[in-house]
């Protein structure tokens, strides 16, 4: 039992450490960035370049799944973080915790209560895995770009004091999972309706 106690409570100072040091690399000069990295809005250019391309790659109805399942993959992202965020682990956030707000930077608009995991950092990595392997065949290019893309998202949250580093891996983790699990349905959907999808 104790070494469990230990155990756990050096992955939270570390996790703590590693917040302190991510954190305050920031500037004020920087702020305006990365708040708007964080906002989702925001994205909705990108999201419209990702149509586009896709619409040069694949059919009409091929298309219509695409955007359901990319629909209902965000939805399993925000919702898994959701249950565990407030349902299973109820950390409270950086910016919740009055020694953090001391050393850290919090210049979020709004901290929320619990923060592990990331839904910014899952629904981005599973954006990045699961569009990426589709537009592979155009160039690989747009999977490393939405690999970064998604490091970027969500290092914002780190930035802006809402989220641990721990939270943010996690998010990945999970992202990485829905993104793959996502493609592998759609491939299977195109290559069993392949003549229908056409």
């Amino acid at each position: 039992m104790q070494a469990e106690t230990s155990l756990g409570y050096q992955i939270e100072q570390w996790d703590t450490d590693w917040f302190i040091r991510l954190n305050t690399l920031g500037s004020s000069a920087w702020d305006g960035f990365w708040i708007f990295m964080s906002e989702k809005l925001y994205q909705i250019p990108l999201y419209i370049l990702l149509l586009y391309l896709l619409t040069t790659l694949y059919s009409k109805k091929q298309i219509g799944i695409i955007l359901i399942l990319t629909a209902l993959l965000i939805t399993c992202t925000d919702q898994t973080s959701n249950l565990f965020k407030n349902v299973l682990f109820l950390r409270p956030r950086p910016c919740q915790l009055e020694y953090l707000q001391e050393v850290g930077r919090m210049i979020a608009e709004r901290c929320g209560r619990h923060g592990f995991f990331s839904a910014h950092a899952a629904s981005s990595m599973a954006v990045a895995i699961f569009v990426g392997h589709l537009l592979k065949s155009r160039s690989t290019f747009w999977m490393y770009g939405l690999l970064v893309w998604s490091l970027v998202v969500s290092y914002s949250r780190i930035y802006l004091g809402v989220h641990y580093p721990l939270d943010i891996l996690t998010g990945w983790l999970f992202g990485v999972l829905f993104g793959l699990g996502f493609y592998w349905l759609f491939t299977y959907i195109s290559g069993k309706y392949s003549e229908k999808l056409a």
